[in-house]
């Protein structure tokens, strides 16, 4: 399948976003994540995870590094890559900051030039694959750098429930998701800067099938699929009734475990 994206930002462009919002994303996700993250998203993962020590793993598109510190407390062998120079050097200064031996370099994930063939056990994307206008170079990349039976847990913004495009419309939390185009066509979006941010965030849709679709095309099969939501031993975490609410029952993100059979 062939990307049928029409970008309107160039990669230069995309770039130049993501480093000018480094240390706003370095305030966002901390050393623990941002609230779905917390909430929602990052149980699922580690729960998918499993026992990462001893384990060579790759966060692909590790932004500022919260993730990779956390893998590496664990016990896990960490290479974190980026195409963000600011997020890497942010990420390099956190880890050093905490005594962390992690490998972090600048590359894309769409090609991952830098690294050999079969060299990790598993690989995370944590909120990744939909900035990248090419998906199936990224799936295929992910795929080649993976041992035999390697592990891929992508976690990625649900693609059916654009969270940028939602209306609340009455106290007990109704929501409308509104589409501009066709579900099913592959299209870049812009969402505007929210909390602390300046910048916009330029993101690129396609249906949730097309996920599958490359998945199974770069020689995956899926292990675990899940759209995390918030689990009651969690509840106490949220800052407010309505943060539970959502976290309760908006689908923000699916989570996928992949295993590379070819």
């Amino acid at each position: 399948m062939t990307e049928e994206i029409m970008a309107n930002f160039d990669d230069k462009e995309i770039l130049e976003l993501w480093d000018n919002r480094a240390k706003d994303w370095d305030i966002q996700v901390g050393d623990d994540g941002d609230s779905n993250r917390i909430l929602n998203s990052d149980p699922v993962l580690w729960s998918f995870a499993g026992n990462v020590a001893g384990l060579s793993v790759l966060d692909a598109g590790c932004g500022t590094g919260y993730l990779a510190r956390q893998l590496c407390l664990k016990g896990a062998s960490v290479t974190g890559i980026d195409f963000s120079p600011q997020m890497i050097e942010i990420a390099q200064f956190r880890a050093s900051q905490n005594n962390l031996d992690i490998d972090f370099h600048l590359d894309s994930c769409t090609e991952l030039k830098s690294l050999p063939d079969q060299q990790f056990d598993m690989i995370i994307s944590n909120y990744v694959l939909m900035d990248l206008l090419d998906l199936e170079g990224a799936i295929r990349a992910f795929n080649r750098v993976l041992k035999s039976s390697g592990i891929a847990i992508l976690v990625f913004s649900h693609p059916c429930f654009p969270q940028g495009n939602s209306t609340t419309v009455n106290e007990d939390g109704t929501v409308f998701y509104g589409w501009t185009s066709s579900y099913f066509e592959r299209t870049q979006h812009s969402d505007q800067p929210w909390n602390h941010f300046t910048t916009p965030f330029i993101w690129f849709h396609r249906p949730l099938s097309d996920y599958w679709k490359a998945f199974k095309a770069a020689g995956f099969s899926v292990d675990e699929f899940e759209e995390p939501r918030i689990t009651p031993e969690r509840y106490h975490l949220a800052e407010n009734n309505r943060k539970l609410f959502n976290s309760k029952t908006r689908p923000y993100s699916v989570v996928f475990k992949l295993v590379k059979v070819k």
